[in-house]
């Protein structure tokens, strides 16, 4: 492939909910570039951008994938599409939000039968919260099911008037015989690839009459001068909407709709490249900043590949021209990084180039310390923007399922984590587990099988185990007392000890002794017996908070006593305090708060007081949707990212932390003993 500058090249994520077609709309395009020799399809295994083992056996896409191909026109020859393929799958919001930095213009492409769903509405909220350029495709026109006028009158009641039809496809069943171009006013057949010029058909001259109007009112939107012209009724002519439509689509106040089918005919997708061409803007006319090959070096991370052989940095060219063979520094990490061969990736192939220019998206391999999101710079550069991932929102233990391989699988996460920053790992010392967080049941099951495939570690997944506390209800006074002869020196140590609930979380310790009757030098002891002791209660095992604890006498032998001894009398004074303090289970209760559609707001709340949460605000906040606030028990919230995707079809969000622990029901704490004891 040839080495592009930044005016000719465009950089599109493409984006959409699962199911729409994306990967084989990709598919199509590079097929027709010239960029693949062959069409691939999903269900072979076959396709270019899921060559992912995770992703040819579940036939979705689960990372982000490049797609460069050079297409050219009469008007723009020389040019270059760099194409970055995304899941659809809510599970891989990463993988999209790695895609859209690096983009600067969004195709959004729609399912024709099933029309805009949750993951349209985040595609377009992503690009527009992005100031990106947005064109939208609607795929698989040929299903006889497919409905292109219902789909646009969707999108436009989503997403309003700037979401302009430019091509509206023939149809006569399920055969796509050509297309009405609404810009030009002209309609095609198309037959081998050839186009012949058309009258417009008559069955189509109303919705081309629509769809011209509509057009005509989107551009006028996006202009102060026609906007004034065309609400005083005057006709606006098609040059004069002609000669503002580039410039309103770079600005993305005008979004082109096309129609289609990509594993068909290939005009629909030719004719989509070609508008690709003419109306996204290049990386120099982006809205954040104009590259520039002249300016000093830079360059944002916005994927990473790894395994066990090492990693691959995907990088978008800001500034600067990159030569192979360099030395560049990592702004974040504050150390130089030595950049060897330079690639172009396609897939899974790399071909290697001797630079990279701005604007350009491109890959290195072997970078010691950078991460997704650093910036790659000359020294003295300031960072760019990094990549904002969302927070994980569902956390399962991870259990080895041979003895002897948690090192192995520390090692293998560790190298997941640098491809993936959307999930963590954490190891709770106090239950012993390694807990995996992540964004869905989804995204934690692939983790797990990639650690199994690329690192040959098998594991599996379970609830992780609540980390429940146990304190007293009423003050106690007791005695501890240990003694032991066996020939020699014996054991000899003797306290009384008042306990008492405090409302802070540390042992508190005392001493009120009179008199001698426990030296100064064995209180120390006490307190540290005292200390070891309440990192397991007396009900279940589980650690001791609140406790106040008052040495206040005791009795001591000149010989036998020692540290020892007082250790093992305070130990023996908790045990029978504890269980005559009327102790009791506390469980972690944590802060919800949740964003759904006001509609389902019922809903929430009824599944929020099942899981024996209290509501504590219910707030509309606008735009349709609504928040409850709500505090709820942890262990009631394991699987909530599940349930409330599938309560509100993926349109509801939450936050929950941890707040504090409270006193569990008398049922609940129960059901946790008896576990405790049977274990």
């Amino acid at each position: 492939m040839n080495v592009f500058k930044c005016e000719n090249i465009r950089n599109v994520v493409v984006l959409g909910h699962g199911g729409a077609g994306k990967t084989s709309l990709v598919e199509a395009i590079l097929h027709k570039a010239g960029a693949s020799d062959r069409f691939g399809k999903i269900s072979d295994g076959t396709t270019v951008c899921d060559y992912d083992q995770e992703e040819i056996n579940r036939k979705i896409s689960v990372n982000l994938s490049l797609a460069p191909c050079e297409w050219h026109t009469p008007k723009i020859p020389n040019s270059k599409i760099n194409l970055i393929d995304t899941p659809g799958y809510f599970d891989f919001i990463g993988e999209v939000m790695g895609g859209v930095r690096a983009a600067r213009s969004a195709l959004i492409v729609v399912n024709a039968k099933n029309g805009v769903q949750v993951g349209t509405e985040n595609a377009w909220k992503y690009a527009t919260e992005q100031g990106m350029a947005k064109m939208m495709f609607i795929n698989f026109m040929d299903d006889e099911n497919a409905d292109f006028d219902k789909v646009v009158a969707q999108i436009h009641e989503k997403f309003g008037a700037a979401a302009a039809v430019f091509r509206i496809p023939i149809k006569e069943g399920k055969e796509i015989l050509g297309y009405v171009n609404v810009v030009s006013g002209k309609a095609y057949t198309v037959k081998d690839d050839v186009e012949t010029e058309i009258p417009i058909p008559e069955k189509m001259r109303e919705n081309y009459d629509k769809y011209h109007d509509a057009l005509i009112e989107a551009v006028a939107l996006s202009s102060d001068e026609l906007l004034e012209r065309y609400f005083a009724g005057d006709v606006i002519t098609d040059d004069e909407m002609r000669a503002v439509l580039k410039g309103s689509v770079k600005n993305g106040l005008v979004v082109p709709v096309y129609g289609g089918f990509a594993t068909g005919k290939t005009f629909a997708v030719r004719s989509l490249m070609d508008a690709m061409l003419k109306y996204l803007p290049t990386p120099n006319e982006a809205v954040e900043t104009a590259c520039d090959d002249s300016k000093p070096f830079s360059a944002v991370v916005f994927k990473t590949l790894a395994d066990s052989y090492g990693k691959i940095s995907l990088l978008r060219i800001n500034n600067g021209v990159l030569k192979a063979d360099s030395t560049v520094y990592n702004v974040n990490r504050q150390a130089n990084e030595r950049i060897g061969k330079l690639y172009l990736l396609r897939g899974k192939k790399q071909i290697e180039v001797p630079e990279l220019h701005a604007g350009d998206l491109g890959a290195v391999t072997k970078l010691a310390v950078t991460l997704t999101g650093d910036t790659l710079a000359k020294q003295g550069e300031e960072a760019l923007p990094g990549i904002d991932f969302p927070e994980p929102v569902l956390s399962m233990a991870i259990v080895p399922q041979a003895k002897g391989d948690e090192e192995k699988i520390s090692a293998g996460l560790s190298k997941l984590r640098e491809e993936d920053p959307t999930f963590t790992v954490t190891n709770n010392k106090e239950t012993k587990e390694m807990i995996i967080s992540g964004t869905g049941e989804m995204h934690l099951d692939v983790i797990t099988s990639k650690l199994k495939t690329k690192f040959g570690v098998a594991v599996t997944l379970s609830v992780p185990k609540v980390a429940y506390r146990e304190t007293i209800r009423k003050p106690v006074k007791v005695q501890g007392r240990h003694k032991k002869q066996s020939g020699g020196h014996g054991q000899f140590g003797d306290v009384w000890i008042e306990f008492s609930r405090h409302e802070g979380e540390e042992l508190i310790f005392e001493e009120k002794v009179f008199g001698g009757a426990v030296p100064k030098n064995y209180f120390p002891a006490v307190e540290k017996g005292l200390l070891e002791c309440t990192a397991k209660g007396v009900l279940a095992g589980y650690p001791v908070v609140g406790l106040k604890a008052v040495l206040v006498d005791g009795s001591y032998h000149p010989v036998d006593s020692s540290e020892m001894a007082f250790k093992m009398a305070a130990s023996i004074a908790y045990k029978e305090g504890l269980s005559q303090a009327n102790p009791v289970l506390l469980e972690p209760i944590g802060h919800l708060e949740v964003v759904m559609p006001e509609a389902l707001m019922g809903d929430i709340i009824g599944d929020i007081n099942k899981r024996r949460g209290r509501i504590l605000g219910m707030n509309p906040i606008g735009d349709g949707k609504g928040e409850v606030v709500a505090e709820v028990p942890m262990a009631e919230m394991f699987k909530y990212a599940t349930d409330l995707r599938s309560m509100t079809q993926a349109r509801g969000k939450f936050k929950f932390k941890f707040e504090r622990y409270e006193e569990a029901p008398d049922v609940v704490a129960q059901k946790v003993i008896q576990s405790a004891k049977s274990e």
